[in-house]
């Protein structure tokens, strides 16, 4: 071994155990004299550089988790809600919709996409643009094997007499071609007329 490595390391172990342990140079009289530790590390001398690239390698296997669209689909959802919530309506609504709206969404979403397989399921996409004013649509999901939409999520606002603005979570699904109206829940605002949506 080259004596400016072996220097090295010796100063580097000292630096990083402050000095407590001090390699002693019998260890590298030995891994000197021994070809077996050398052949540890690299090729033994005099092997040509096309000889040790000639040399086996092990190889590991790397196994890769398989993806969940489900999750995947379940976390954009969340995104695109608050997208369409803006920064307004979004603090105010937020602990209600995670905890009441947002798992109902959840269902729809995993009872839409049971049945499909790991192809059909991967070519499932949400749509990026919410609509603002106060148009309903807060996102599709769509194949984009057929083009068509499987499920549409809404909101309304609604005013009612005496108690103020609403807003009315639900769903629209393909299933019935998008008649029915799924409701998820409501959540209050207040008197007031609220913001509009992707303020």
């Amino acid at each position: 071994m080259k004596k400016w490595i072996q220097k090295s390391i010796v100063i580097m172990v000292a630096f990083l155990t402050f000095g407590l342990i001090t390699p002693t140079h019998e260890i590298w009289e030995a891994f000197d004299h021994n070809p077996s530790n050398r052949a540890s590390i690299g090729p033994a001398p005099g092997t040509s550089t096309a000889e040790a690239a000639a040399l086996p390698i092990e190889q590991t296997e790397i196994q890769e988790d398989p993806i969940d669209y489900n999750a995947l689909l379940v976390d954009a959802a969340k995104e695109q809600s608050y997208v369409k919530f803006g920064t307004k309506i979004g603090p105010k609504i937020c602990n209600e919709f995670d905890a009441i709206i947002f798992p109902k969404m959840e269902e729809a979403i995993a009872m839409t996409v049971e049945g499909l397989d790991d192809e059909s399921l991967a070519s499932l996409t949400i749509s990026e643009k919410p609509s603002g004013n106060y148009g309903e649509k807060i996102f599709n999901i769509t194949s984009n094997e057929t083009g068509m939409d499987l499920i549409r999520f809404h909101v309304r606002t609604e005013k009612r007499p005496q108690d103020g603005y609403y807003y009315n979570f639900h769903y629209h699904s393909a299933e019935d071609d998008f008649m029915a109206h799924n409701n998820l829940g409501d959540i209050y605002w207040e008197k007031n007329t609220p913001p509009k949506w992707l303020s």
